[in-house]
């Protein structure tokens, strides 16, 4: 399998979370996107391209334009993207991203998730290091050599490049990704994106079982429940 099926598994485990955290997590990515740079989605790439992505996940237009609205203000929270690297049963390895206003909050809570299954969280880079950091986009088309030349005619060199059934999936440096959307959307003006995720992806996969599975499970549900938790990735093979 390549790397649309990982995406696709990672998506399936995010989708299982209620509707609120869905909404709180896009709340607070467009609240930061806009507080970063000029609040409006006509002159902001990235908070166009994180309003888009509500828009797919079926975010309500209040919550997307309250957060916005709430960037024009001088107040509000200070959030801040953390990332924690974790050891679970057997072998296997997490990274936890999250998005919050309270670090020593966060933090506690993810290490108590550690704690109830017996396991550490690590330092960072000690596990991070076994996973890619990509931006991976998939969309249908039939026009795969015509975007290929495009790309490299703007000096992108994709990470992969691959069919998968009836998807064109790309793989690039997250650094990329709305260079990368531009040129694809001036070759497919409509183009629809069926996967568009930036995350970490491991370079290897492991199988767990019995007890191991139980608890590796059970860690992750402990780790998604966390409202501060938006991603969590890992190298476990899950049916």
């Amino acid at each position: 399998m390549g790397r649309a099926y990982e995406v696709r598994k990672a998506s399936i485990q995010k989708n299982g979370a209620i509707k609120a955290k869905t909404y709180s997590t896009f709340a607070k990515e467009i609240y930061l996107a806009a507080k970063s740079g000029i609040p409006d989605v006509d002159m902001n790439v990235s908070l166009k391209r994180i309003v888009d992505k509500a828009k797919k996940s079926q975010v309500p237009s209040d919550i997307i334009n309250r957060a916005i609205e709430k960037a024009k203000s001088n107040g509000g929270e200070d959030y801040q993207t953390v990332i924690y690297e974790g050891f679970g049963p057997g072998a296997s390895t997490l990274i936890i991203k999250t998005l919050t206003d309270n670090v020593n909050r966060t933090v506690g809570e993810v290490r108590a998730a550690f704690n109830k299954v017996h396991k550490s969280l690590g330092v960072t880079n000690s596990v991070a290091y076994n996973y890619d950091y990509l931006a991976i986009i998939g969309f249908k088309t039939d026009k795969d050599e015509e975007i290929l030349m495009a790309l490299l005619d703007e000096s992108i060199e994709p990470v992969s490049f691959e069919r998968e059934s009836d998807l064109l999936v790309i793989s690039v440096n997250p650094n990329d990704i709305h260079k990368v959307k531009d040129i694809i959307e001036k070759v497919i003006p409509n183009v629809e994106y069926e996967i568009d995720e930036v995350g970490m992806y491991p370079k290897d996969k492991i199988n767990l079982e019995g007890e191991d599975l139980e608890l590796f499970n059970r860690l992750y549900n402990l780790l998604n429940d966390i409202d501060d938790v938006t991603d969590i990735y890992h190298n476990v093979n899950i049916d």
